[in-house]
């Protein structure tokens, strides 16, 4: 194949199309121009190479003489030059004179490779024979001892290396042959369903729903819709935002990571169920104290991620992921001593994943278990805040000048949730439910609580503008220790030593839960007179809402004491 020469660095761009011809010639020209490079090996004559690199390779693993070592030594760290170097030293013309005549070694020095000492030192090592000073001895070479003993840490840190990797593609294997699993059963769904003609858009309906072919074409829809917002709900934890959002919450995280570490006695050589666990951070908290096996079992994507992070980390020989709803998995462990998990939603049930938690207590969960945390309470207060209801709720009587009263409409029915000032609180906060998380049922999930509240810090002539719900949560050490129904979470940790709890009030550090604002809708509900030191009161009740499984509706009825009461339902969906 023709092969075109290096073109001058004088060349123009002026240059003729003869000019560039002649640049290029065939193979076989080049071979016969280009001469043959013929060097004498240093010790046997009749040895001829290609190359000086190549003679000397040979120098080096025929004869043990490393050429390039001996020059490096003799000029810049062996021999010692004469001293002092005179100018007879260098008159000898026979310096000058080749021993071989035309020795190509000569030519092809600027060609020769750097030599091991000089590479060691260009990287920052020193070479194998350092000079300490003049007149030390040499560096000694390493024992046979501290050889074994290096060669012994090798060893077990490519154990290590293996075992991680392994695990690590384990996960990955796990992980692709789910995501292929779905896209399968997705494309036999979607052909039964074009086969059969009456399922659902899509193809058959997903492992987790029950159907029937008799029945109400609306109670088939009701069943339905309670499906696809529970796996809306699976969905939502599948991002970062909202791990992030949590993460960041110190009160929340730090209270958690407190009790783990403070306790870690409780957790040395315990097995641990962690339900739902997101990103990993309390396994990997349970893991640093000490757990022996801790099980993560989470049914969002974000277990991906989780096991992801327990790898990076090296605990995965402790940290076992279980992807699924805790009702449904098979966990490698039949009983554990600790059951940690993070399921509290805004007023604390919204979600409803505490219920998940009460079946895996009583599936998993030993006799003398920990449930962690382990109690939580729940409160209201009235709140008047004009300003809060003049921004959200009057100002669209005039937008921009314009009356866009119409978007008014509804807007008191559902539960806000917001951080409000501890001085919008105008009566005194009442705890109106306690759940000790080792001995309640789903059934006390849905109650109906009496409530009391004396007013003070109204301002004069403002109102009660609606009511505040909020929740404090617990971290006992045993399942002995109680957590009285009425004190506070700052009442209760001032009590004892080390206590770990906190509170999403206003009368506490903001956290991500906020507080649900129930406000008066205030065209259907007359205003209450009240004064400093009259008492309010009335009930509270927490109920499912029909076709949202892991919605909430609260309603809350109110009235001076012993006087005639108004009720509203807020919804929180």
């Amino acid at each position: 194949m023709a092969e075109a020469y290096p073109p001058s660095t004088s060349s123009t761009a002026s240059s003729s199309d003869h000019e560039e011809s002649w640049l290029t010639k065939s193979g076989e020209d080049e071979d016969d121009e280009v001469e043959q490079v013929e060097v004498v090996s240093l010790f046997d004559k009749t040895r001829v190479f290609p190359s000086a690199a190549a003679m000397l390779a040979d120098c080096k693993e025929r004869f043990g003489f490393d050429f390039l070592g001996v020059l490096r030594r003799h000029t810049k760290e062996g021999t010692p030059l004469p001293s002092p170097i005179t100018a007879d030293h260098l008159a000898d013309d026979g310096l000058l004179i080749p021993v071989l005549v035309d020795d190509a070694l000569i030519f092809c020095l600027d060609e020769l490779p750097e030599s091991a000492s000089t590479t060691g030192e260009a990287n920052g090592s020193a070479p194998l024979h350092q000079k300490q000073g003049a007149g030390e001895k040499e560096k000694q070479v390493p024992s046979v001892d501290e050889l074994l003993q290096k060669n012994a840490q090798l060893h077990d840190e490519l154990e290590r290396l293996t075992k991680q990797f392994a695990n690590y593609r384990l996960a990955v294997e796990q992980t692709l042959e789910k995501r292929w699993g779905v896209d399968e059963e997705d494309e036999k769904a979607e052909g039964s369903g074009k086969q059969n003609g009456g399922q659902r858009q899509g193809g058959e309906p997903s492992k987790t729903t029950t159907t029937t072919t008799t029945g109400s074409g609306s109670g088939d829809a009701g069943k339905e819709g309670q499906h696809e917002a529970s796996a809306y709900y699976f969905e939502s934890y599948a991002h970062n935002d909202i791990h992030e959002t949590m993460l960041k919450d110190r009160v929340r995280t730090e209270a958690y990571r407190d009790f783990i570490y403070t306790n870690r006695h409780l957790f040395s050589g315990k097995t641990v169920l962690d339900i739902g666990c997101g990103t990993g951070i309390l396994s990997l908290f349970c893991a640093k104290a000490g757990a022996s096996r801790v099980v993560a079992v989470d049914n969002s994507a974000i277990l991906d991620r989780a096991r992801e992070n327990i790898i990076r980390n090296g605990l995965d020989d402790i940290i076992t992921c279980v992807k699924g709803k805790i009702e449904e998995v098979t966990l490698p462990v039949e009983q554990f001593d600790i059951i940690v998990s993070e399921w509290m939603g805004y007023c604390l049930l919204y979600e409803a994943m505490l219920p998940s938690v009460l079946f895996a207590r009583d599936k998993y969960l030993k006799p003398d278990g920990l449930l962690v945390p382990s109690h939580t309470s729940m409160w209201l207060a009235p709140v008047s805040d004009a300003e809060y209801v003049d921004d959200t709720v009057s100002w669209w009587r005039d937008v921009y000048g314009f009356d866009f009263r119409a978007m008014q409409s509804g807007i008191c029915d559902e539960t806000r949730m917001a951080v409000m000032p501890a001085q919008s609180v105008c009566g005194s906060a009442h705890a109106f439910r306690m759940l000790d998380l080792h001995t309640c049922t789903v059934k006390d999930l849905v109650f109906t609580d009496k409530w009391r509240s004396e007013v003070k810090n109204l301002p004069e002539g403002e109102e009660v503008d609606g009511f505040l719900v909020w929740f404090d949560c617990f971290f006992a050490e045993s399942r002995e220790e109680k957590v009285e129904e009425d004190l506070s979470a700052k009442e209760w940790v001032s009590k004892g030593k080390e206590r770990v709890a906190f509170t999403t009030g206003p009368f506490g550090e903001a956290t991500h839960w906020r507080q649900g604002l129930c406000l008066i809708d205030k065209t259907k509900h007359k205003a209450v007179d009240l004064g400093e030191g009259k008492t309010l009161e009335g009930e509270i009740t927490y109920e499912i809402p029909e076709g949202h499984e892991r919605g909430l509706n609260i309603s809350i009825t109110w009235g001076v004491e012993a006087g005639k009461k108004q009720r509203q339902t807020w919804l929180l969906h």
